[in-house]
């Protein structure tokens, strides 16, 4: 009798224990999959805010091409409204922008490649490579102008008035050649430069003994497969899936895709979708293009950002706002922006073929909730 009650206690202790580890995996499992329940709703309700946020974008107007990224996933990939009123085509995830100012962290990254190459350095003299510039020049170098501290005058002060015709980036030179003075000494102060960067992307002509659009596409658009991104020269490549650029003007969506300006090329002239820019976003957490080196000079700031609505330093093409590297683009009819944080591998991309909104604040709110959870 006494062994059996013995055996019997022993029999209940264990089953005790059997069942309170039942139930503490049961209330693990619960709790995990409440958790996970909660998530899903997170991220539904961050794809909800988003679609409520770029309905501006929706329907049968000019519209825009979203996409969100975190931890390497596509959590959102929409168009929203039209790429092309007079036929009739929506906007979509493979449409084809022009990136305007965008443009500006390729051709840096173009300069930083060859100076990985030997080809060039940081601190060359732009006049060394382009000797027609003013003698004042000598003292600018290529770094001054990725930073935009070089002060070169902004080309589009000095386009004669009643000027029909497209400027091209020799027309850039020979007007910045002419000139006698800049806004400031190199280095220091920031102002915001296209020129610097249409100078650039000459430097990169120079230094590769290629033609700019071609360098991009061997160096940067054909290794990270970007298919469907190109720089774009007037009567060259077609654009594939090509959104054309639209303002409002007295209450009417007007077909305003080129200007003066829209055929310079290191400054903005890049067509791109968010399907393709999210390879190149891809591409800035490694070294799969730029190296370590190459990307922390890119990433960290060389200026402190002036004359602009928002608290900024600037890098190589970047601007550096707290813990996100982000830059936006405008040109007639367009207005796009891409910003990352880095840290929580979290990436936005708005691309818009309309003079307004402008997309920046839209991104910063559309981003809020997913980087919540």
């Amino acid at each position: 009798m006494k062994a059996w009650i013995v055996s019997s206690h022993t029999e209940s202790r264990q089953l005790i224990h059997a069942r309170s580890l039942f139930m503490r995996f049961a209330v693990l499992l619960m709790t995990l999959c409440f958790a996970a329940g909660m998530a899903r709703a997170s991220t539904a309700d961050a794809i909800r805010n988003a679609d409520r946020l770029m309905q501006p974008y929706a329907g049968n107007a000019p519209g825009a091409s979203l996409l969100v990224i975190k931890n390497g996933k596509v959590l959102l990939r929409r168009g929203y409204g039209m790429a092309d009123l007079e036929h009739h085509v929506a906007a979509t995830p493979a449409t084809d922008y022009r990136l305007a100012s965008v443009t500006k962290q390729f051709t840096a990254a173009a300069v930083l490649l060859l100076m990985e190459d030997g080809k060039l350095k940081l601190d060359d003299s732009i006049r060394n490579w382009l000797p027609t510039l003013p003698s004042f020049a000598d003292q600018v170098t290529l770094q001054e102008l990725l930073s935009h501290t070089g002060g070169m005058l902004d080309y589009e002060d000095l386009i004669a008035t009643g000027s029909t015709r497209q400027l091209n980036d020799d027309d850039v030179l020979r007007m910045i050649s002419a000139t006698t003075h800049s806004y400031f000494p190199p280095g220091t102060m920031y102002r915001y430069s296209n020129t610097g960067y249409v100078l650039l992307g000459l430097v990169v002509e120079k230094a590769s003994g290629l033609s700019l659009q071609d360098f991009l596409e061997q160096r940067i658009f054909a290794p990270l497969h970007m298919d469907h991104t190109l720089l774009y020269v007037h009567d060259a490549k077609t654009v594939p899936n090509r959104a054309y650029g639209y303002s409002n003007i007295d209450g009417k969506w007007q077909l305003t895709d080129q200007d003066l300006t829209s055929a310079t090329r290191g400054d903005g002239g890049i067509y791109s979708s968010v399907d393709d820019l999210a390879k190149w976003d891809a591409a800035l957490y490694d070294n799969r293009l730029l190296s370590d080196a190459s990307r922390k000079l890119a990433f960290s700031a060389h200026a402190k950002v002036v004359g602009e609505p928002y608290q900024a330093d600037y890098g190589f093409g970047w601007r550096i706002s707290g813990d996100t590297l982000w830059h936006s683009g405008e040109s007639i009819g367009f207005r796009n922006v891409i910003v990352r944080w880095p840290k929580q591998h979290l990436s936005v991309i708005l691309l818009s073929n309309r003079n307004a909104p402008e997309p920046y604040r839209t991104v910063l709110a559309i981003a809020a909730p997913f980087l919540e959870h």
